[in-house]
């Protein structure tokens, strides 16, 4: 391959619509699968491609994003892989933030020292795949393509959550329309037959190909899409690319999943939690890193556990969890259930600290159901969080709800018998 391959991993998003897992943090930094978040997926996939170079853009409630970042990835611990953090900044030629993906991209070209022969892989921060890169760099090559973008095939009811391609037999994109409605006639958006069998899609009822956030540019062609007043990566620069470039649609056939919203964070959550999930954090090919800790072993005491994820440093004590994710240095105490629910853990251990009034633990006999605990949170004995009334979205003085599912933010002590 012509030129070398940077990566740059877009991470300076607001996430409005995870709130309130993002009233302390950006969506790259929210905490998934017990250990990990969310940035370690495309920085790992990163490094399982042998990508050398990897950039993150952070603006938005960035501290524990630069935290972990720097905790995680030690410079040469990943055989010379290079990560570097470029939060938004004012300059004297500059005094605006970001303004969205492609104007943070666009301000930080003074920083990349790139050749017009180097390709550039641009990543969103908020997806849970697996991916090798080295083949859409391929495929990028192999058809000379000026923009490639990686898609994945959708059903019809999911269309109007993306941005759907309109490609050719060879490959070639047509265009572009972003999230049509469940009304519009996209018949001509189907994918074509040879893509199919090029590709290997056996499932009739995916017929649309989504953008899936993962593009591979031209240095040089990627400079001069940029050089208008451009925001946004799918609204703007891509339907721009495809008229002046020649901009060629990759197919992922595999796991992925948008984690931007409460519901879709929750459901992939509880989706490892299977016996066989389509995606592992297990699997033995393509690891996910993600900050070591040196925690303890967890600890299991008359404890009953069915189909769930335990972080390190935890203790069950006389609890039954079930379809769970359960975070690193969690306590739960005897007569407890906890089903169909992700619990982040805590920062810090205080057990066994007899001076702390509200220990950071789920109490005993409380009943804990489809919700979100977020991390440091105090729960008293006799609480139950269930949702009765099924409720869809309504804010309280503990809590939030959102699609249906309670969360509990960040630090939130909730006293003894409450009823949520």
């Amino acid at each position: 391959m012509s030129g070398n391959v940077f990566a740059i991993i877009l991470g300076g998003g607001q996430g409005k619509r995870l709130f309130p897992l993002t009233k302390y943090r950006s969506k790259p930094a929210v905490p998934i699968g017990g250990i990990y978040r969310l940035v370690d997926i495309p920085i790992s996939n990163s490094i399982n491609s042998d990508i050398k170079l990897i950039y993150v853009l952070t603006q938005f409630n960035s501290t524990s994003l630069h935290k972990h970042i720097h905790r995680a990835y030690p410079y040469e611990s990943f055989h010379q892989t290079s990560i570097e953090l470029l939060a938004a900044e004012q300059t004297f030629g500059n005094t605006d933030w970001f303004q969205g993906t492609a104007d943070a991209v666009r301000k930080n070209f003074q920083h990349f020292h790139a050749a017009d022969t180097d390709t550039v892989l641009v990543l969103s921060g908020d997806h849970l795949y697996r991916m090798d890169y080295r083949k859409i760099l391929r495929f990028h090559e192999e058809s000379r393509a000026d923009v490639t973008i990686s898609t994945v095939p959708v059903e019809r009811k999911q269309v109007p959550q993306f941005g759907i391609m309109q490609i050719r037999g060879n490959g070639r994109i047509r265009a572009f329309r972003e999230k049509p409605s469940k009304h519009e006639n996209i018949k001509s958006l189907e994918i074509p037959n040879n893509i199919r069998e090029t590709f290997h899609l056996d499932n009739p009822k995916e017929q649309y190909l989504a953008s899936m956030g993962v593009y591979a540019f031209r240095y040089y062609v990627l400079k001069d899409l940029l050089s208008g007043n451009e925001a946004d990566f799918g609204k703007e620069v891509i339907p721009r690319a495809i008229e002046r470039y020649k901009c060629f649609g990759y197919v992922f056939n595999g796991y992925w999943r948008d984690i931007g919203t409460i519901r879709s964070f929750y459901a992939a959550n509880l989706e490892l939690t299977r016996p066989k999930p389509q995606f592992s954090f297990l699997d033995p090919a393509g690891r996910i890193f993600t900050r070591p800790r040196f925690l303890p072993p967890s600890k299991f005491i008359s404890a009953q556990l069915r189909n769930a994820i335990i972080g390190e440093g935890t203790m069950i004590n006389g609890a039954h969890v079930e379809n769970s994710v359960v975070g690193l240095r969690s306590v739960i105490l005897k007569g407890t259930r906890v089903r169909r629910s992700v619990l982040m853990g805590n920062d810090y251990f205080d057990v066994g600290r007899t001076h702390v009034e509200y220990p950071l633990q789920i109490g005993e006999n409380c009943r804990i159901e489809n919700c979100i605990i977020d991390k440091n949170v105090h729960i008293g004995n006799r609480v139950s969080i269930s949702n009765p009334r099924n409720i869809k979205e309504e804010d309280g003085p503990y809590y939030h709800i959102r699609e249906g599912i309670v969360i509990i933010p960040k630090n939130v002590v909730i006293p003894d018998g409450t009823r949520i």
